[in-house]
């Protein structure tokens, strides 16, 4: 991910936030759980319905939104 006048967010720069922001890593791992929970549905290995997917990936969206405004500060700071 870049953005005009900002350096390159790199692995080591994600982990250092998820280290030191535990809001930010408790929401990052939301996330990533709601990402699986997607995709096992999907792929038919748990059962779920449209609705229920189209749902979970809200909240993944809203997570992400959450998660950019966490990303903006860090690098402004």
């Amino acid at each position: 991910m870049e953005t005009r006048g900002r350096s390159r967010l790199t692995p080591d720069r994600l982990t250092r936030l998820k280290a030191e922001n535990k809001t930010f890593a408790r929401l990052f791992d939301e996330h990533n759980d709601l990402d699986q929970h997607v995709k096992n549905i999907e792929a038919h290995i748990v059962p779920g319905t449209d609705s229920e997917v189209e749902d979970l990936k809200k909240q993944k969206l809203q997570l992400k939104d959450r998660l950019y405004e966490m990303l903006k500060e860090a690098s402004a700071a």
